[in-house]
């Protein structure tokens, strides 16, 4: 977002290891965002459970600068009873919730946020919740509230990355005149192939979809997803080649304090970076935004 005109003001995390790759990364761009004494440490703006956040924008007491764009992404399972009402309390328990309850609390105040760009995984197009598809719940509340909603199913090899990684973004604005500007980006030449990824010759183009979990069950298993066959020799995927394959540019790292585990971990709850910008870019510019 940040090369699509933007500016953070506001994260939260409250993986205390992805606290620490967030603030090696960007506190030099970002100063505002985080403590000068201890990293990885809360700010008013780099907080950690996002709950605590919305439970005193309930209260009326409006925590968070205004913003036009809400970035962000949810886990879909505990919607399991989201379906037997309707409306915002529907959602509640859920993540899903807080993004409504941030997104109304600035209407409320009369500053709406332009716009919203959530990612989740394919599967959230097929999950039920109760009698309904949790994707038609979560459009009704968006609608609800006054926002467009559409959804794209994403593949991070059709923006330049040598790996699978189909995802959903779910994008709304505000005002309708914004959402009829918006044009959904196309689709590019991969950049890289997983030769390139690995450094010597492997049979697929395209990588396996990196995961939490479940390493090194090597290439027999059908489960393995970091496993390749390079020059005919097996060999894992590290940190390096996994943010190569999320197209993450080359100053972007993991500090001394991250293991390889939790680096992998985050890698593999991380987003595929040229499609998240292609997707960026195209907000910003039905917003009007200035890009330099």
């Amino acid at each position: 977002m940040e090369d699509a005109g933007g500016e953070c003001v506001f994260v939260s995390e409250w993986d205390k290891y992805a606290r620490l790759t967030y603030e090696h990364n960007f506190k030099n761009s970002n100063p505002n965002l985080f403590s000068k004494d201890t990293p990885g440490a809360e700010t008013p703006f780099f907080v950690g459970d996002i709950t605590k956040i919305t439970e005193r924008l309930k209260s009326g007491d409006d925590v968070i600068p205004d913003f036009e764009v809400l970035t962000g992404g949810f886990p879909c399972q505990p919607f399991s009873n989201a379906g037997l009402k309707k409306g915002m309390e529907e959602a509640r328990g859920t993540l899903f919730f807080d993004i409504l309850q941030i997104l109304k609390t600035k209407i409320e105040k009369g500053k709406p946020v332009k716009a919203f760009f959530l990612e989740n995984v394919r599967g959230l197009l097929n999950h039920q919740s109760g009698d309904e598809k949790t994707i038609e719940i979560i459009e009704r509340n968006l609608v609800n509230l006054g926002y467009t909603f559409e959804k794209h199913l994403v593949w991070a090899s059709d923006h330049g990355v040598p790996q699978h990684r189909p995802r959903v973004f779910l994008i709304g604005f505000w005002d309708k005149a914004n959402a009829e500007l918006f044009t959904v980006p196309e689709s590019v030449q991969l950049e890289l192939t997983m030769s390139d990824i690995m450094g010597g010759m492997v049979p697929q183009k395209i990588g396996r979809t990196l995961r939490v979990g479940g390493r090194g069950s090597g290439v027999s298993d059908r489960r393995n997803w970091d496993s390749y066959l390079v020059n005919g020799i097996e060999k894992r995927i590290g940190p390096s080649e996994g943010l190569r394959m999320q197209g993450f540019p080359s100053n972007f790292g993991f500090p001394a304090t991250v293991s390889e585990t939790q680096a992998m971990k985050q890698l593999g709850n991380s987003v595929a970076v040229p499609a998240i910008r292609a997707y960026s870019l195209a907000i910003s510019k039905a917003l009007g935004w200035s890009i330099d």
